[in-house]
């Protein structure tokens, strides 16, 4: 019903914005994997609510606790259960929502599908459900740095007009931790932040794009056709709340080149290894990895709950005005960056078992 995701590492979220908890269930995970509760909770920390000056005032310490699947430090090859309850709900925020719709919010939807919905702070819709996202990602990253020394790095490349400069090749974790817009570039950073919070107190919000890196990873993980590896980024990333675009390599720019232009010529390094000169394909050509960095982008809308009044209609379909309460994000995208690495590390370490499943076991003979 749209809460799993995954072929072979499997994950199926579960929980309400103001129910008594969220979390994931992740069946698949290979055994012998060492993990900690600290190595999810820091992949949490950087998701959390309440982390900064930008982001909502929710007061979450969103703590994991891991009930099934790990035993003494490694995982067993069951399903791996994690839960973080919630803390700091206030449904009353949200009574004037249960009858009124949000414009561009998912209530007349659900609404519109099931009949019924949860109106406290969203419920499913809410981008609390990816918490159990982040828990499973960071599980994901930890086998795809353990087998095949993969590293995801996602950072804030643009809110709204503002753009960074920075290059995805050589970024680092500490440059994009370095403040709390995510955004490797100080000086760019600085004018973000200014953005965010002037949009904040004027009772808007405000959207932009998140770059992300995916680093050695191995070649020939992706299936042809309908599971080529840019596909199911795509869907992972589109799956995400506030998504509104998906772009790999030269993206929506390379329709503006000739075919001279775009190729990516092949050459050998000096270590005899075949490499390509550029990289528009975004490290997938086919639809598999082709051993280069895998670079893509998510484009996220500015947050729809906002606190300035809206025309919008009841459940009855009565006209009304809304100004909505609750604590709401002005800008998604510092919380969204974990989000987007943790769906890219779900896709390459699921590709990574469906390849060795196929490819690594049986070797053809000639």
């Amino acid at each position: 019903m749209g809460n799993t995701f995954g072929h072979l590492f499997r994950i199926s979220t579960f929980g309400e914005s103001h129910g008594g908890g969220v979390g994931v269930v992740i069946d698949g995970c290979p055994p012998l994997v060492s993990i900690d509760a600290s190595e999810i909770q820091a992949e949490l920390d950087r998701r959390r609510p309440g982390q900064s000056k930008i982001t909502t005032p929710r007061k979450e310490a969103d703590t994991c606790e891991i009930l099934s699947g790990v035993f003494e430090g490694k995982t067993l090859g069951t399903p791996i259960a994690i839960l973080v309850r919630n803390q700091d709900t206030r449904p009353q925020d949200y009574g004037e929502m249960a009858t009124t719709y949000r414009p561009s919010h998912a209530d007349a939807t659900y609404d519109a599908k099931y009949g019924i919905r949860n109106w406290q702070g969203g419920g499913r819709s809410s981008a609390r459900e990816t918490i159990g996202r982040v828990a499973a990602g960071a599980i994901a990253k930890k086998i795809l740095s353990q087998a095949a020394g993969v590293e995801i790095v996602g950072y804030v490349k643009r809110i709204k007009d503002l753009e960074c400069v920075a290059d995805p090749d050589t970024v680092t974790l500490e440059q994009i931790e370095s403040n709390i817009v995510r955004c490797p570039d100080a000086e760019c950073a600085e004018r973000m932040i200014e953005l965010i919070e002037k949009v904040r107190d004027s009772g808007d919000s405000i959207g932009g794009v998140v770059e992300c890196v995916a680093r050695n990873v191995p070649k020939g993980l992706g299936m042809p056709v309908f599971d080529k590896l840019e596909a199911d980024l795509a869907k992972a990333i589109m799956s995400l709340p506030a998504s509104k675009g998906f772009e790999i390599g030269s993206g929506f720019a390379g329709t503006l080149l000739k075919g001279s232009e775009h190729n990516d010529e092949y050459y050998t390094d000096d270590k005899g290894v075949i490499r390509t000169v550029t990289n528009r394909s975004g490290g997938i050509q086919g639809g598999i990895a082709n051993g280069e960095n895998i670079i893509l982008r998510a484009a996220f809308k500015p947050t729809a709950t906002i606190r300035q009044q809206q025309r919008t209609v009841t459940r009855e379909g009565e006209e009304t005005l809304l100004a909505a309460k609750g604590r709401h994000d002005p800008c998604v995208l510092p919380r969204a960056v974990p989000m987007v690495e943790a769906m890219v590390a779900l896709v390459l370490c699921d590709h990574l078992l469906r390849h060795h499943g196929q490819c690594g076991t049986l070797k053809p003979e000639f």
